[in-house]
């Protein structure tokens, strides 16, 4: 069965927005000729392991116009782009993607997830998305909860769990950048 692995930047004190949204704590991308191996191959490796992204509609809205155009980004952007997408949204009607194929809208995300978690292919991706994260993991649907932590605290703003989460440790990676990657396996 395909596992779902959401994506968290987050801040050492468990933020991962600022007040105002922004998340200008976030470091380690875009890459370039100067990202460190090691970190490149850890966030290349996750991506080598997915097929299928999953979005909510903020998090949409802030990624289409910027990620299917990101050159910049070089293969990892190239590998953002052609992954399959789907948008949880109660108001969107289509979800295009620049050049790329449109994402598929869902209204009803955790069906969405369950079905796409018995068919066969790589596993699935959330991508910040915070407010259909922890609907997913209320509905025993995230398998992987997958922090990417910026050396920055924050004081104020939105945390990534809002109640108790059981979560066993499966990896933990410290880079030259500052961020550190900590992977957690989340016990239903």
């Amino acid at each position: 069965m395909r596992k779902l692995i959401v994506q968290q930047w987050v801040t050492v004190d468990n933020f991962a927005a600022e007040e105002d949204g922004g998340l200008s704590f976030v470091s380690g991308e875009p890459f370039s000729e100067k990202t460190e191996p090691a970190f490149k191959a850890s966030v290349m490796g996750l991506i080598d392991s997915v097929d299928t992204m999953i979005l909510g509609a903020n998090t949409y809205a802030m990624a289409k116009d910027y990620w299917p155009h990101a050159e910049e980004q070089g293969e990892y952007g190239e590998k953002v782009n052609s992954l399959t997408k789907f948008v949880a949204s109660a108001k969107l009607e289509d979800a295009p993607w620049g050049g790329f194929p449109a994402a598929t809208v869902t209204r009803d995300p955790a069906a969405t997830v369950r079905e796409l978690k018995e068919q066969n292919g790589k596993n699935l991706w959330l991508w910040g998305s915070l407010t259909l994260m922890r609907s997913l993991l209320d509905a025993g649907l995230v398998d992987e909860v997958r922090m990417m932590v910026c050396p920055v605290s924050l004081g104020k703003g939105t945390r990534v769990f809002e109640d108790r989460r059981n979560l066993k440790p499966i990896e933990a990676t410290a880079f030259e950048n500052g961020v550190v990657i900590l992977r957690y396996a989340v016990e239903n």
